[in-house]
Formats: C-alpha cells, sequence, structure tokens
C-alpha cells in the first residue's frame, strides 16, 4: 500500500544544490513548502517553477504551499551583528527607542514598537522560542525593563512571544499582501497564514487571494494562546482549508508541557470539521546535522500519524540541513510502519450524525462500503475534490484516488491523506456511458488494480457540475461490462 501520510518539506539554500530537490521529491515529498519568511520573489517563483517542472516530466502533481511570514514581532540588531550572552539575573531592556543596529549588553531594540504598550510588570516574554525567559520588572515610556530568569545566546532579530498570548499584532502585514500577490504569480494550491487570531484574518487573506487571481485554500497556522479559545478555533477552522499545529510559537506562548494535548485536540477539530491538518516545527529536528533521527523524534511523528494528522513537516531539515534526502527517506518510513498499526485504520467518522448534503452521503456510503466489501481502491471522479476530501476524514487502509481533469484540484488533493491524484482526459468531452470502463482501464494502466479486484467508483449524473457528486458503483476489474 501507499504511504497514506503526506510529507511536506521546505524549500531553501539546501535544496538549491544540484540533485537536491530531485532527491526529494522521488523521496516522497507530496507538498513543498515555500517560506515567504527568507529570500526573494524571484527565488521564490524559481523553486515553484523547478517543482512544476520536475512534477511535469514525471507525470506526477507535487502540492505547492506558500507560507506568510506574518508580524515581525522580534529584537532588533546588535551592534557589529555580535551575539550576547545573558545570565540568570541579568538586567535587561528591550527598547523601542534604540537604533536598530547598536543592541549591546544592557538592551536591544525591538521592531514591533507597540509592545511596550501591550505588556505590564510581571509579564512573561520568551525569547528565540524559549531559549531565553525574561520578567518584565518596570515599563518606562518606550522601553520595557526586565530581569533575565532563563539564560542563552541572543543574536539579530529574534522572535518575542508573551506568555499566555494578548499582543495585538495583526496577522496580515504590507510584506504579506505583497507576498499574497506572489503566491497568485505561482499558482499556489494553499497560502498559510501565521499567527490568525480570529476568522476574519482567514476571511481577509481569502479576500485578497480571490482579488489577485488565486484560488489558493488558506492554511491557518495556530500559533497564538488566544486561538485555541473554543468559539475562535471553531471559526478559523471553518474559514480555513486547514490548519497547521505550529508548534513552535503556540508552544511559546502556552508552555511546551500543554501542547501534546493541543495538538490531539487540534487534529480531532480539524478532521470533524472535514478540513486538513498539518502538523509542524522540530518533527526530525536533529536531522539537520545528523543522518538519524533520535528516537524521540521517531515516536513524535508516528503519534502524529496515530492521531491522524493529513501531513508531517519538515522545515530546516530541508531547507538548510546537511541530510535532506535523509531526512525525507525516515520521515516517509516512519509513516509507513505507524500506518500499520490498527489504531491508523479505524475510524468513527460521523458514524452517529446526519449528513447535509448528497455528496457527503455518498462519500460517507462509499468509505463504509469499501471497509465492509474488500474493495481494493476507492476512485472519485471530482471537479472540485470535495468528495475525496470528505473520503479521507475517514481512517482507513484503502487508496482514495481523486480523477479529475482538474490540474488545480488534483494538485490540493496531495495534501489530502490517503488521497492520490490521477488524470482523466477532459470529462467534459468523455462519453458518460464509458466513463466506468475508463476508470477501470486508467487504474489498471497504472499497476493499481488487476482482475478480480473490486473498485468503488463515485461520480455525478451530471458533467462538470461541483458538488454533484449523487452515484456510487462497484465494480469488478475484468467485467465485460459495467454498467
Amino acid at each position: 500500500m501507499p504511504r497514506r501520510t503526506k510529507i511536506l518539506a521546505t524549500l531553501g539554500p539546501a535544496t538549491d544544490k544540484q540533485g537536491v530537490l530531485e532527491g526529494i521529491l522521488k523521496a516522497g515529498v507530496n507538498v513543498v513548502r515555500i517560506n515567504f519568511s527568507h529570500g526573494s520573489a524571484e527565488e521564490h517563483l524559481a523553486r515553484v517553477k523547478a517543482v512544476r517542472n520536475w512534477a511535469h516530466d514525471n507525470n506526477t502533481y507535487v502540492g505547492v504551499l506558500m507560507d506568510l511570514q506574518g508580524p515581525k514581532i522580534r529584537v532588533a540588531g546588535f551592534k557589529d551583528e555580535k551575539k550576547i550572552e545573558l545570565n540568570i539575573g541579568d538586567k535587561f531592556a528591550l527598547d523601542g527607542d534604540m537604533d536598530e543596529t547598536s543592541g549591546n549588553q544592557d538592551g536591544v531594540g525591538i521592531a514591533y514598537k507597540t509592545l511596550p504598550q501591550e505588556v505590564k510588570t510581571g509579564n512573561v516574554l520568551i525569547l528565540d522560542d524559549g531559549k531565553i525567559v525574561l520578567e518584565v520588572t518596570s515599563i518606562e515610556g518606550n522601553k520595557i525593563n526586565t530581569v533575565v530568569t532563563q539564560s542563552g545566546i541572543l543574536s539579530d532579530k529574534k522572535g518575542i512571544n508573551l506568555r499566555g498570548g494578548g499582543l495585538s499584532a495583526d496577522a496580515l502585514t504590507e510584506k504579506d499582501k505583497k507576498d499574497i500577490l506572489t503566491a497568485a504569480k505561482a499558482n499556489a494550491d494553499y497560502v498559510a497564514l501565521s499567527f490568525p487570531v480570529s476568522g476574519d484574518d482567514v476571511r481577509l487573506t481569502k479576500k485578497l487571494l480571490k482579488e489577485a487571481g488565486s484560488d489558493a485554500g488558506v492554511i491557518s497556522k495556530i500559533e497564538r494562546a488566544e486561538s485555541l479559545v473554543d468559539d475562535i478555533i471553531a471559526d478559523i477552522i471553518q474559514e480555513s482549508a486547514g490548519i497547521m499545529v505550529a508548534r513552535g510559537d503556540l508552544g511559546v506562548e502556552i508552555g511546551d508541557p500543554q501542547l501534546p494535548a493541543q495538538q490531539k485536540r487540534l487534529i480531532k477539530l480539524a478532521r470533524s470539521n472535514d478540513r486538513i491538518v498539518i502538523t509542524a516545527t522540530q518533527m526530525l529536528e536533529s536531522m539537520i546535522s545528523n543522518p538519524i533521527p533520535t528516537r524521540a523524534e521517531v515516536f513524535d511523528v508516528a503519534n502524529a500519524v496515530l492521531d491522524g494528522t493529513d501531513a508531517v513537516m519538515l522545515s530546516a531539515e530541508t531547507a538548510a540541513g546537511d541530510y535532506p534526502e535523509n531526512a525525507v527517506k525516515t520521515m516517509h518510513d516512519v509513516c509507513i510502519e505507524a500506518e500499520k498499526n490498527p489504531i491508523a485504520k479505524t475510524s468513527h467518522h460521523r458514524l452517529y450524525e446526519n449528513f447535509t448534503h448528497i455528496d457527503e452521503t455518498i462519500a460517507m456510503s462509499t468509505m463504509y462500503a469499501a471497509n465492509h466489501l474488500g474493495v481494493k481502491v476507492v476512485a472519485a471522479l471530482t471537479e472540485s475534490g470535495k468528495t475525496p476530501l470528505w473520503m479521507s476524514r475517514m481512517s482507513s487502509d484503502i487508496s482514495i484516488y481523486a480523477m479529475s481533469d482538474s490540474i488545480a484540484t488534483l494538485r490540493k488533493t496531495t495534501l489530502y491523506r490517503g488521497v492520490y491524484p490521477c488524470g482523466i482526459e477532459d470529462m467534459s468531452n468523455l462519453d458518460w456511458s464509458k466513463v466506468n470502463a475508463r476508470v477501470i482501464k486508467i487504474l489498471t494502466e497504472k499497476d493499481i488494480v488487476g482482475n478480480g479486484d473490486l473498485v468503488v467508483l463515485t461520480k455525478g449524473m451530471h458533467k462538470g457540475e461541483s458538488g454533484g457528486t449523487n452515484l456510487m458503483k462497484i465494480l469488478c476489474v475484468g467485467d465485460t461490462e459495467y454498467e
């Protein structure tokens, strides 16, 4: 069986080296991530073009997710770009009036100028993803006086988080709005929104994408403590194509001990609302500089798979690491082994709930029939990709083939767990009376099925109609008559 959990790999300087991009794609990357926090628009577009060319040449589909940077809640720079060492008990200032490149042992400027107005005495500030912890002792105008409670090395432009959340920075910056135009130019399949605090942030992002001529789905990165409130997270999920459990900034804001339970909660919420979910941050962190992972990292990836995540993500491991191909192969192998566990194959999704759409009813009925009939694969003729997405919410070891003539739809399905894109010629001109035979022919030619295998096919009575799936057929490979 092919791997069901998808692998999302970040591109960067490491993947620009000769042969590396091809290597990680061959190793099993389903979706590439372009991080707008680093590099130029020209570099991003060149990487997307390289991925698209490889996919075309290899007759396959690779999704593209472009990740917006979000607000710069960071320290500024130090004089001569020097690093400083902060020790427990040291007094250190975050000063909004300090020059951007004059930081020293006593203090540093801040890129987020309203920070002094948003914190108060006693607040805890986390720097550089938790490596340094400061407690606010007083505020003097634009200067935040602190004492170091956790020591570490601090350098230019490291992030600042407020323990417990509450900073008011807008999710979309002016840079993000420009980057949305680049994402539209690249025909990105997904755009990741950093630090959303409400569904309004997602709605604005979708509006800007539409105005730019893009139909990219929005993946909301859950990074702020306040976004975890029940009604807020529900609104964010409903407005999004999916969410990313971005464990770096989220862990800093809520505390690492809270992360495991929140990860499981967020994965469950996304799946129960028929949305995609990506698990990210430090999954194979040690493989940035080592050829093999730690056992703890193996457990981390496997647990995300068992929790039902659609995709697991590699960041610096592929973008800047020494062993990008090894990292992808390792993640592939761990996913495959975890998926063998019965927990990864059973589901109670929608089992005791009513359906509101005919196509959703067909999708759920198909998976129930397939799981109880010994079906080899499910084939879903789809315009929008919605039916195979619904199917993928039910945990199963039966592969789902999304069959469409829309490249955009097929690329989107690269992020759906257990769904595999499969092109079919122009469905608007396809003889609908012969479609069953055509589907079987395609699956047979690709060695996906053989004589005697059962295939469940879903389709709509009316060609070219999104949301019109209303038929389910059970076909046997080798039969001369499929109607």
